[in-house]
């Protein structure tokens, strides 16, 4: 029996899981919300878990609003 090609859409993306993308893609280019680096003055130093929770999930919130704006 030969195999038959289905051809299946992949199931739309909902604009939360669209804006969880764009965020990782963001924070994984950028570095953000991972604070300046060590050298020269003014450097704060590391950042808590916390803080860097608090930094990603206020971008996931901008990656939100970007996505759901109309046009």
């Amino acid at each position: 029996m030969p195999e038959e090609a289905t051809q299946e859409k992949p199931a739309a993306k909902s604009k939360d899981e669209i804006a969880l993308e764009l965020m990782k893609f963001i924070a994984v280019t950028t570095g953000y919300g991972k604070g300046p680096a060590q050298a020269g003055f003014g450097a704060k130093g590391t950042r808590t878990a916390e803080e860097y929770a608090e930094s990603l999930l206020e971008l996931f919130e901008r990656c939100r609003q970007a996505v759901n704006r109309q046009p």
